[in-house]
């Protein structure tokens, strides 16, 4: 069978996302998992982009041990140094270089002529050959360019020092027999590429980023472009847990195989979609809630007969353990540590110990922790070892007959105590001001979310909210069994990043 390589995009492309932005500590935990995942590239960032990308990817360089780390860089001598120079302490480091080929590119967006864009792709590629080994070049918008002209296009590429041709849907308009034809002309026309991996990146405008990157497979391409839940510009990008299970699925059907350590995939898609604040959709395929749910009666007793009779994947083969161990207020630390090493996650000894305190605050307000309970303490709000400020208290005054008045204690980072009072149109409102009152925060809330992470009374809440200020966007999150805390400390958790 046929490796497939999975290039993940989900930092740069998939961050693109609006309102999905992450800070550096969030990006480094990603591309950990990644790392462990099994993904065969990571691409970074965009060095050029901006200082934040620039000192984020040289960060990541840090902590990538196995995969090729890439950052993208468009086809000049600037961006091509920028990118040598993040990329310079990771173990792999690779280059992604770009320009378009269509020709509404070519006359709106670059206003050059198809000469200079080859000319331009022979000295960028070149010198960008003299610093890096591996070199992944692509021709934005390949799907709408004239396939003679891109042709000419990848065989430039290859003749200069390309060792990927990435072809890619760049507004998803591209259709799934389309895409394989597309793939088999330039494997027909294009001088090299039978000595270059050939790579997809298609995006999912029309709802086929998936089929396309799968039929793309078919007619041989190597290497497939894609980000953790699908996340990325406009409707998204192919979504790599789609890909990964379609190929593990009916391998019979693709003959080809991936690295990917599909039991880690259920993990790694919570934990962005908790750093970024978009939720899975409950009927999303394979990580969604209600992937592997069934309600028709007809369904429910086949599934009990024979679980393959509805059931085509099993759901511990992208990582969700079907524990039946009740853990509670009574549970001891090894059992504890045992249900945390069966999601998937490693833990420090330093970790176990806030960890298991944590748990134990909770198991006393819960009758039973659950698998989504412990989750959500792991995954935590990514506050910094030394947050700006800490939620002390909170007292709030609410009723259909008087105004709802908050009174908050906030401690700074130098332990001192300070309370505000707030009144406004609700609980939330009222208390969110009296914070503001006492940091003289001019931030603005854009977003506001409240979601049960557990069933029942005394079910999980999380609270995500979304803050603004200036050019600069964040996500605060928080859990807890009282919503009004969950509400302040996300408020808090926010205000620390920003």
């Amino acid at each position: 069978m046929r490796k497939i390589k999975i290039f993940d995009t989900t930092l740069r492309d998939g961050e693109q996302s609006p309102g999905c932005t992450m800070n550096l500590a969030e990006k480094l935990e990603i591309a950990a998992e990644l790392d462990k995942l099994g993904v065969d590239i990571i691409e970074a960032g965009f060095a050029m982009c901006s200082d934040d990308d620039f000192n984020a990817i040289k960060e990541i360089s840090k902590v990538v041990e196995n995969a090729k780390l890439a950052s993208l860089a468009r086809c000049n001598k600037k961006d091509i140094d920028r990118a040598y120079e993040a990329l310079a302490g990771a173990k792999h480091p690779m280059l992604h270089t770009f320009i378009a080929a269509s020709d509404i590119h070519l006359k709106y967006k670059l206003e050059m002529t198809r000469e200079q864009v080859l000319e331009t792709i022979k000295e960028s590629v070149s010198y960008a050959k003299t610093k890096f080994e591996f070199i992944e070049f692509s021709a934005e918008d390949a799907s709408r360019s004239d396939r003679e002209f891109l042709a000419q296009v990848y065989s430039t590429a290859i003749e200069n020092g390309a060792t990927t041709i990435n072809v890619p849907d760049t507004v998803g308009y591209t259709t799934p027999i389309e895409m394989s034809e597309l793939i088999k002309y330039l494997k027909d026309n294009v001088k090299g590429i039978e000595n270059v991996d050939i790579s997809v990146h298609c995006h999912d405008d029309l709802g086929l980023g998936t089929a396309n990157s799968l039929s793309a497979i078919l007619s041989g391409a190597a290497q497939v472009e894609c980000t953790i839940n699908g996340i990325g510009e406009r409707a998204g990008n192919a979504s790599l847990e789609e890909i990964v299970m379609g190929i593990k699925t009916r391998k019979d059907f693709y003959n080809a195989y991936t690295d990917i350590n599909t039991k880690r995939i259920y993990k790694v898609s919570k934990l962005l979609s908790t750093i970024s604040g978009m939720a899975v959709a409950p009927n999303k395929a394979i990580v969604g809630a209600n992937a592997f749910a069934h309600e028709a009666g007809i369904h429910q007793h086949g599934v009990l007969k024979e679980r393959s009779t509805y059931e085509i994947m099993n759901v511990e083969d992208i990582g969700i353990p079907q524990n039946k161990m009740v853990l509670g207020k009574h549970s001891g630390k090894h059992a504890f540590k045992d249900r945390i090493e069966s999601l998937g996650y490693d833990i420090d000894d330093k970790s176990l110990e806030d960890k298991f305190i944590e748990f134990k605050a909770l198991a006393d307000k819960k009758k039973i922790v659950t698998d989504s309970d412990i989750e959500a303490l792991l995954i935590g709000s990514n506050d910094s070892e030394n947050p700006t400020y800490t939620l002390n208290g909170f007292v709030v005054n609410d009723g259909n007959s008087i105004s709802s008045l908050a009174t908050v204690s906030i401690m700074d980072n130098v332990n001192n105590i300070v309370e505000g009072i707030g009144k406004g149109n609700g609980p939330i409102d009222a208390a969110f001001g009296a914070i503001d009152s006492i940091t003289s925060n001019k931030a603005k809330l854009i977003n506001y979310s409240i979601n049960a992470i557990t069933e029942g009374e005394d079910a999980l809440g999380e609270v995500i909210v979304k803050l603004a200020s200036d050019d600069k966007t964040v996500i605060g999150r928080a859990v807890s069994t009282d919503i009004i805390e969950a509400s302040l400390r996300a408020y808090v958790n926010g205000l620390n990043k920003l």
